[in-house]
């Protein structure tokens, strides 16, 4: 995928990620608003990621720095970094003209790449819409006992990942639909981990 490449999130990018992200989840009401993405980004936007493809903007991630078994409320702004060994995996949304191509599985290896170097032990994410099963698919593990902010909805489910495991080749597969961390599956390519 010469037309495919992953990158920090830039100033410039911020038009196109928040209208992505209100396409994606707005009408679930699991929509944060600018105020509160651009927070995540400021606790770590070394782990921050957009999705350039066929030469316009393709998707984005949002992971940071969050306490094992805690995890970001939607309905809040961050309030500073947070250090620590486990990576959240916040958001993670490909634009519906990329999807179908296993670009959120790009990014998701991307984010992994960048964990390990930090080094991050774990990484987390709070799978909403039924996207349990794809997140299972490539290492997370459900923690049904975690309780979660209501601002993801009953459904939600945390689930971590350590980060030493390799999954299986034939797991590998391009993830189906929506792609965003807090995975919205009826949506192609949305997941919304967190």
């Amino acid at each position: 995928m010469s037309d495919t490449r992953i990158r920090l999130l830039q100033e410039e990018d911020w038009g196109e990620l928040v209208a992505l992200e209100q396409r994606a989840y707005a009408a679930s009401g699991l929509s944060e608003g600018e105020t509160a993405l651009r927070s995540r980004h400021r606790a770590s936007p070394s782990t921050c990621f957009v999705l350039e493809h066929a030469g316009g903007f393709g998707g984005y991630l949002l992971a940071l720095s969050y306490p094992l078994f805690r995890c970001p409320d939607l309905s809040l702004a961050e309030e500073g970094e947070v250090q620590g060994s486990n990576l959240h995996l916040h958001d993670l949304v490909i634009a519906e003209r990329a999807r179908g191509r296993g670009l959120a599985h790009r990014m998701h290896q991307h984010l992994e790449e960048a964990g390990r170097a930090a080094p991050y032990r774990t990484l987390s994410l709070v799978a909403v819409h039924g996207s349990q099963a794809l997140w299972a698919a490539l290492g997370y593990r459900a923690r049904p006992h975690i309780g979660l902010p209501a601002s993801y909805g009953a459904e939600a489910v945390y689930m971590t990942k350590p980060l030493d495991i390799a999954v299986p080749s034939r797991l590998q597969a391009p993830l189906p639909g929506p792609e965003r961390a807090d995975a919205n599956v009826s949506a192609p390519t949305l997941f919304r981990p967190s």
